[in-house]
């Protein structure tokens, strides 16, 4: 996997103003040419010689004064040329001094760094209060602190931080803005040169400040980006998150000492310490002066220490008369011991590693006094480890003092560590203290809860200069601090825009839409479909403290948020805006402690919820359960977007919140009249976890309102709304086969309420583990029939644990502190002491579990914990056709299954869904019965005689073939309908339909058995219009129905078959009567039916005449249908219609079964549960380059770029 720190292209350089500058052929980016004189002009040639001339004749004459005189001149130009030479060859020489210390102190121009432009003019504009104006051609390189006013960076304009090679710099930008128009740039840093000092820009200002101008589009105390601009920030490179190795109790790491005193008689005594935790591993005495097998016991043991073990020694009294040659040896050679020869009550002390050598070995000998011990010995030593991923640094420091009182003494001092949440994360800045809570550094029970560790300090650092308290209208209702930060704006058609290793603290506006850390404003495509052929990024960022959102992803698509932290914000965290964002990728951002805002009434607590209502219609109150309380560190508002290797914890909320818009909303309301989003397929959802959020860990569901407040609906425009179902298509195209929605590695543990809430069509969670929620995981599709016709939803190959053996610590967000169920030790508890904590929940359906395990699932004398179960308090139907096949239940599984008891949480149990709870174990791994059903043991619509009673699950075991008729009435409120099986009659279930009492319309959803008769009842006067839908009938299944009226009654009966899709009704037929029960039953595939006025009972069948398949609720032609209206007399319209004692026993049966029941399965199922028991974070590597994902027809797989 090829990854990178970010594009290569280079900032944007102006052409040296000389114009023209040739570079030689030889030219290599970022080196320069050495300088050198051009060589001299060449001298005119000599004129050509003549034929040499014979002197005249002449009288020869000395004259030494002649030849003195040439003899001087000869000297002189002599001394002038080695004046020449001795000249030119300093100069040389200087040069070249000068070049050789430009190259070692590498002060050499490199291209790729923004501040070694040739064209920057250093500026050091100190601290005066003015607003600044860089124009065009004005190229400055900021080499010292200032403070301005604001700063406008237009056309040809450009600032850039000064750095150097030491990273020496400390520059501050104090200002109350500063804006980027068309065509300005501002660098600190690069990606192939970051930057290494300290860059500070801090904005001010107040939000009360009414003498300062609003800049349009921006507002105040920004950094903001037009059209055109580019903004370049790249900080040294520095890991941004990681997960704890080891677990770090509440206590915080041992430190301290380790004594222990008492007269040791004599011998060698010996201490063995952990050279990573410090814990004394081995406590012996060895009394090597009266017995030789003590001193090749002492050897042994040495020998058998693996190399780096600290060992300290120490004598008390006499111990050399047994100390035999071959342990000397073995002190000597593995501890590096220089002691050759010990006397007689002779003190002597000893700290070594095993394998370090003499090196390693610090001791001390001291000679005897009289008859005692002499002296005191002591040996000490220090050691220092480093953790190669974590920057653990442990010291031991060991003193032997004397040899009645041995003392260790040893100190861990961790580095960075804030204690954040129980069981789960620590924030790093320079801190050495002792954490408030267990954080795990392991893998327990199969689940990956390994704590988080970030790094939030930069060396480039972006904040909001704020108050020291909440001021003016800043909601100070509900914060007593300063909520108007500063922000970071990007408006679309931008140059060039990318963020790495910068720290952004004390960024975002409450009272402001719009105003957060970073925040794509309206950008669109920002990856190569806009132009960019450099990717738009976010690498690495640290966002905390922030008071409105961490990354605000607005009508922009593409982006990349990549190994950013997001910690303490209010309102959502990473968050897409107006519901038509896609593409964007998340990639290793970690973001925790989410809290509850104002600006959305999705951010709202309750209190916020009810009290902030000037956008809901006059006089309403909003409820917060259904409108508000959603706050969530991922709040993907269109499924076609990226969530790869996050980790999303401490949510007020939900860690990962898909919500659907079905318009676009906003500021882009109108752009896109229909999103689609609830059809569109979703994207890659990969190796991310969720734990120690409130409500949910992963939550799929629910939409968000897409009209202002009205009398019609008074709630507040953008609040959630409850009808979205996710079905995704081809395409987005309902006419196009379905896509399934896969959810790769989800590790969802310590989540308050529910580890994974998922409701919609087509759904696969595989690989994935769940522990310590209090409900693991629950599909759902909808209260009657899946708005996605034959859709299902699948988990598989995961891991499902009750009670791990992270108990967490007592106290903080954790509310409920008791006794585990698998070992009876006290342990954090989620919702409440007496919660029934369910692993898999069934609800709706169809839903299947497949090769999966589960572990510690069993309850206590106060609560309930079971590994499967279902909804509370449920109203909806179950359809039989959820099964469950190859579980895997270790022994701390003692509650496979519980179908609810009354009593707290479940309440009467009685509720429609509650009494037809049902699932298929289609391999009896779950019950022991191959291909059965499993159901409420009080359930006599599905019973048999050779049901087998399961009293621990309050369940029954049967045979059969299992389906729904929906009973649905018209002009009929208040009613409950009874109905009975012939064959039970006095074991009737009293349903009250899944609406309100009060409703004119109801519908009933009952289970029933394949092949029975079943008589139907009410309280009170017979509904005039009746349909029976035939809900999961194969084709040629039927039930005998006989409904309760009046005698004198005229029906009108049909049968029909309704289109969902298209709305309509097809083959329409009349059913007619026939004279008898008998004449009906010979007669049973036709269309009639028989009313018998002595017992008022109209009986009817139902069977399916067409063929369903797969997971579809009704046949391939349609939805089946029985509609029977009813012309009752004036003078029996008010009459109770229950028909109950006049029908049996006339029409009671023998019980009997259909299906026979299987024999109870011998041997264990060897191929059950899943493939692998441990659910692990796939590690995450920088290498340099950026991952990409690439989607194929089969899924998705990694790929280089």
């Amino acid at each position: 996997m090829q990854v990178n720190d970010g594009p290569s292209s280079h900032p944007i350089f102006v052409a040296p103003v000389n114009g023209n500058a040739q570079r030689s052929s030889g030219y290599v980016p970022g080196r320069i040419v050495p300088v050198r004189s051009p060589p001299p002009a060449k001298a005119p040639p000599p004129p050509p010689l003549k034929p040499p001339v014979p002197p005249p004749a002449r009288p020869s004459v000395f004259n030494l004064s002649e030849d003195e005189s040439r003899r001087e001149r000869a000297q002189n130009q002599q001394r002038k040329n080695t004046y020449i030479c001795v000249g030119v060859f300093f100069c040389v020489f200087l040069l070249i001094l000068i070049l050789v210390l430009s190259l070692a102190s590498k002060d050499v121009l490199d291209e790729n760094c923004p501040d070694h432009n040739p064209v920057l003019l250093s500026w050091n504009p100190g601290h005066d209060l003015k607003k600044v104006v860089v124009r065009s051609g004005e190229h400055y390189r900021l080499d010292s602190s200032a403070t301005l006013y604001s700063i406008t960076i237009q056309a040809g304009g450009l600032v850039v931080f000064a750095d150097d090679k030491k990273g020496s710099k400390n520059i501050t930008l104090r200002t109350r803005h500063i804006l980027i128009e068309d065509g300005g740039a501002l660098h600190i840093g690069a990606p192939k040169c970051r930057y290494r000092s300290l860059a500070t820009i801090t904005l001010v200002g107040r939000s009360d400040e009414t003498a300062v101008t609003e800049v349009p589009g921006m507002g105040h105390k920004f950094l903001g980006v037009n059209a055109g601009g580019t903004l370049e920030l790249h900080g040294s490179e520095r890991l941004s998150w990681t997960f704890l190795t080891r677990t770090v109790p509440a206590s915080g790491l041992a430190t301290g000492d380790h004594g222990f005193q008492k007269n040791f008689s004599r011998g060698i005594n010996l201490r063995v310490v952990d050279q990573d935790t410090a814990e004394v591993v081995s406590n012996e005495r060895f009394d090597t002066h009266d017995s030789s097998n003590d001193s090749k016991r002492l050897s042994q043991l040495l020998k058998s220490l693996p190399a780096g073990r600290i060992v300290a020694l120490a004598t008390g009294d006499s111990a050399v008369k047994s100390l035999l040659e071959e342990t000397k040896r073995t002190i000597k050679d593995l501890l590096g011991s220089t002691l050759s020869h010990l006397c007689f009550r002779q003190a002597w002390a000893l700290v070594s590693v095993i394998g370090g050598g003499n090196a390693s070995c610090s001791e001390d000998v001291r000679e005897h006094e009289n008859h005692d011990t002499g002296g005191k010995a002591l040996a000490r030593r220090e050691f220092r480890a480093i953790h190669p991923n974590l920057s653990f640094i442990f010291y031991f420091r060991m003193n032997v003092l004397d040899p009645l009182f041995m003392k260790l003494f040893f100190k861990k001092l961790i580095h960075s560590f804030i204690p954040l949440l129980p069981n789960s994360v620590f924030m790093c800045r320079n801190f050495s203290g002792k954490p408030q809570f267990t954080h795990v550094g392991e893998i327990l029970d199969g689940v990956d809860m390994r704590a988080e560790v970030a790094l939030l300090s930069r060396n480039i650092l972006i904040h909001g200069e704020m108050e020291n308290s909440c001021y003016g209208k800043n909601w100070c209702q509900y914060f007593s601090y300063d909520t108007f930060g500063g922000h970071i704006k990007i408006l679309g058609n931008f140059s060039s825009v990318h963020l790495s290793q910068v720290e952004l603290k004390h960024m975002g506006q409450q009272r402001e839409k719009g105003r957060y850390p970073v925040n794509f404003h309206r950008c669109g495509d920002v990856d190569q479909r806009g132009g960019y052929s450099d990717h738009t990024y976010l690498d690495s960022l640290s966002i905390h403290h922030s008071f409105s959102r961490c990354v605000g992803i607005h009508a922009t698509n593409g982006l990349l948020v990549r190994d950013t932290v997001g910690y303490d914000t209010l309102g959502h965290c990473f968050f897409l805006e107006d519901g038509i964002e896609q593409r964007n990728i998340f990639f290793h951002n970690l973001g925790l402690l989410t809290r509850p805002g104002t600006i959305l009434p999705t951010d709202r607590n309750d209190s916020m919820c009810t009290e902030i209502t000037d956008r809901v219609h006059k006089g309403y109150v909003p409820s917060p359960a259904n409108e508000c309380k959603a706050v969530s560190t991922f709040w993907i508002a269109h499924p076609n977007n990226h969530l790869i290797s996050n980790s999303a914890a401490g949510s007020q909320d939900a860690g990962i919140w898909y919500v659907f818009h079905n318009s676009s909303t906003g500021d882009s309301h109108g752009l896109i009249p229909e999103t689609k989003a609830e059809l569109t397929p979703l994207g890659i959802f990969f190796n991310n976890r969720v734990h120690s959020n409130f409500k949910a860990g992963l939550f799929i569901d629910r939409k968000v309102k897409s009209t202002n407040a009205t009398a019609a609906d008074p709630r507040e425009y953008l609040c959630l709304d409850n009808s979205a179902r996710f079905k995704p298509h081809e395409n987005s195209d309902p006419n196009r086969p379905r896509v399934t929605a896969v959810i790769d590695t989800l590790i969802s543990f310590k989540n308050n309420d529910l580890g994974a809430w998922i409701r919609g069509g087509d759904i696969i969670i595989r690989n994935s583990g769940f522990a310590d929620n209090g409900v693991g995981l629950s599909f759902a599709s909808d209260g009657s029939y899946p708005k996605d016709e034959g859709s299902s939803q699948e988990v598989s190959q995961s891991l499902f644990v009750g009670e791990s053996r992270n108990r967490g610590t007592n106290g903080g967000q954790n509310k409920y502190w008791g006794i585990g169920g698998v070992d009876g030790k006290m342990r954090t508890l989620p919702r409440n002491k007496t919660f029934p904590i369910r692993g898999f929940q069934i609800n709706d359906g169809p839903v299947r579990i497949l090769d999966s395990t589960f572990r510690a699932f069993s309850p206590t004398t106060e609560r309930f914990i079971m590994a499967v179960g279902f909804s509370l308090k449920n109203i909806w139907q179950l359809t039989p056709r959820n099964n469950l096949s190859s579980l895997a239940f270790q022994p701390s599984v003692t509650l496979r299954a519980f179908f609810g008891r009354p009593g707290e949480w479940f309440e009467q149990n009685d509720l429609d869904g509650d009494k037809n709870s049902i699932f298929h174990d289609l391999d009896g791994s779950i019950s022991n019965y191959t291909d059965t059903y499993v159901a409420r043991a009080d359930n006599f619509l599905i019973r048999h005689p050779q049901c087998v009673d399961v009293p621990d699950w309050n369940g029954v075991v049967c045979s059969g073939k299992y389906f729904q008729v929906y009973i649905q009435t018209q002009a009929a409120s208040n009613l409950s309908l009874s109905i009975s099986r012939d064959e039970y009659p006095d074991k009737p279930m009293v349903l009250r339909g899944i609406r309100s009492q009060t409703a004119p319309s109801q519908q009933y959803q009952p289970v029933l058995m394949m092949g029975k008769s079943y008589t139907v009842h009410w309280n009170g006067p017979t509904p005039r219009e009746t349909v029976l839908s035939l809900i999961n009938f194969d084709r040629g299944d039927w039930a005998l129905l006989g409904f309760c009226y009046p005698s004198e009654t005229v029906f009108q009966i049909t049968s029909d078959i309704y289109n969902k899709q298209s709305n309509g009704f097809d083959g329409i037929e009349d059913y007619g009567p026939v004279s008898s029960i008998s004449d009906l039953e010979k007669r049973q595939q036709e269309r009639k039916y028989f009313f018998d006025k002595s017992v008022g009972l109209l009986w009817l069948y139902t069977r399916a005449r067409h063929r369903r398949d797969g997971y579809s609720y009704c046949s391939t032609a349609g939805c089946e249908r029985v509609k029977i209206i009813a012309t009752i007399h004036a003078n029996q319209k008010t009459q109770t219609c229950n028909c109950t004692a006049n029908a049996y026993p006339k029409y009671r049966k023998p019980a009997s079964n259909i299906v026979p029941m299987p024999k109870p399965n011998t041997e264990p199922c060897r191929a059950c549960g899943a493939s692998q028991v441990r659910t692990v974070q796939a590690p995450h590597e920088r290498t340099g380059s950026f991952v990409y994902f690439c989607l194929s027809g089969t899924g998705f797989e990694l790929c280089a770029r």
